[in-house]
């Protein structure tokens, strides 16, 4: 577990989170995943792809390493669960469409587990906790992006087809409502797209444990649609075609957070 994260410093007060796209395993679960989960399905694919942009715009970027299957590093330390229905926790045991992870009884131990907590998702949010802290020593406040994606139809976890764009503040608690409603209108404006805030997905432990307004620290998490950008089935090929248009959208929706920030900040 020599390299658990990427990251990159940049030169605004952004930061954009991608604790899903890591596609790296542990034996302890690689060699006992039953066969539907060996393609990684439930991975948010080519998230660094898709925002590579934003490095260029001067984001600090913390990428995660290790599948979720292994560890899910957008949940809390204790499991405590983020929504009410069916979801998925800390250390998974099943696959988005409620299928068994693991072959019958080789799930990792505990002290396996204890390891990746402590290895894997405690580096993550300590990455994540230093970079907020200097951004807001150096801009007096710090925007935070968790970046997502996910199949647009996943009937265990949501009826019908996923809107777009799902923007999550934790019902207003994670950022000041004002950046919402800017961000809100981003979508509106993107012809083509469907988005909605606060709907399946609110923001998960990332957005409700580090977005405080009253600290000047404003988190918003975006979970995608795949369909947007790539393949939905195996191979999961990345559609240039279709991320394009996207990654418009996406610039505007960063650029507006930061012109907000600069509004709210320096006016």
């Amino acid at each position: 577990m020599d390299k658990v994260l990427r990251f990159h410093q940049g030169r605004l007060p952004l930061l954009i989170s991608m604790p899903h796209a890591g596609l790296r395993l542990t034996p302890a679960v690689r060699d006992h995943l039953v066969q539907p989960a060996r393609g990684l399905p439930d991975t948010d694919w080519h998230i660094p792809r898709l925002y590579h942009f934003a490095r260029q715009l001067g984001a600090s970027m913390v990428t995660g390493e290790y599948s979720r299957f292994v560890i899910d590093l957008n949940r809390p330390e204790d499991d405590t669960p983020l929504y009410a229905g069916a979801t998925t926790g800390l250390y998974p045991a099943t696959l988005f469409d409620g299928g068994a992870l693991f072959e019958p009884g080789k799930e990792p131990s505990a002290e396996e587990r204890a390891s990746y907590l402590e290895r894997i998702w405690r580096p993550y949010h300590h990455g994540i906790h230093v970079e907020l802290a200097r951004l807001r020593a150096m801009f007096g406040y710090a925007l935070l992006w968790d970046a997502h994606s996910i199949r647009s139809q996943v009937a265990r976890l949501f009826d019908g087809k996923l809107p777009d764009f799902n923007l999550g503040t934790f019902n207003g608690a994670s950022c000041d409502p004002a950046l919402a409603r800017c961000l809100q209108a981003v979508c509106g404006e993107a012809k083509g797209y469907s988005h909605v805030l606060n709907g399946r997905f609110k923001g998960g432990h990332i957005t409700r444990h580090y977005g405080d307004p009253d600290k000047h620290v404003h988190a918003v998490q975006l979970e995608l649609a795949q369909s947007t950008y790539m393949d939905e089935v195996q191979p999961f090929t990345y559609r240039e075609d279709l991320a394009r248009p996207t990654q418009a959208v996406l610039e505007a929706l960063l650029k507006t957070a930061l012109a907000w920030g600069e509004k709210r900040y320096r006016s």
